[in-house]
């Protein structure tokens, strides 16, 4: 079976990366196959984004709810893309306590942007067990998260587990499972 996902990501300090990575473990598992394939978007073209069906995005947010360095420098050319009929599941790093006010704002930055562009999204995460102010990345009732918010800063032993229970999730929302 051909690659099906492709997951894209940008990383400075490579927690976004490691969770990528774990993602990429945790679908070709449960799946049994090579299904998803890793895109850095500091390396690699983000025009590739087009040429998949489902994508998984990877964002951290930093400092007071702002664009990671390779999702910044990209981020006018994605409008340039087509996502029309695309499925896309986000998922973001963020501090919880460092930056209560802008947690995971960056994962609700990306979402607009994709479902601005023509994309549908899957994915929700529900916002419980999480300590934060407010976050650009809720759902407009505000139980959920647009994605899977992760905090490997504060929270860095779930990490694991929601991955795989996202995992799950997004592969059966993509029909895939």
């Amino acid at each position: 079976m051909s690659t099906k996902i492709g997951l894209f990501y940008g990383s400075s300090t490579c927690y976004t990366e490691m969770a990528a990575e774990k993602i990429v473990e945790a679908i070709n598992r449960l799946s049994g196959t090579e299904l998803i394939s890793l895109h850095n978007i500091a390396s690699e073209p983000i025009e590739l984004m087009t040429e998949y069906q489902y994508l998984v995005l990877g964002i951290p947010t930093w400092d007071y709810g702002e664009l990671q360095e390779d999702w910044e420098s990209n981020w006018d050319a994605i409008d340039s893309l087509d996502f029309t009929g695309k499925q896309v599941a986000i998922y973001g790093l963020g501090d919880q306590i460092g930056y209560p006010e802008w947690f995971q704002d960056a994962l609700g930055y990306l979402w607009v942007k994709m479902v601005n562009l023509g994309a549908s999204t899957v994915g929700n995460w529900p916002n419980q067990g999480y300590s934060f102010e407010q976050s650009k990345a809720l759902t407009e009732d505000g139980q959920f998260f647009v994605g899977l918010p992760l905090d490997d800063e504060n929270q860095f032993e779930l990490t694991d587990d929601y991955i795989a229970q996202w995992s799950q999730q997004i592969l059966t929302e993509f029909g895939l499972a």
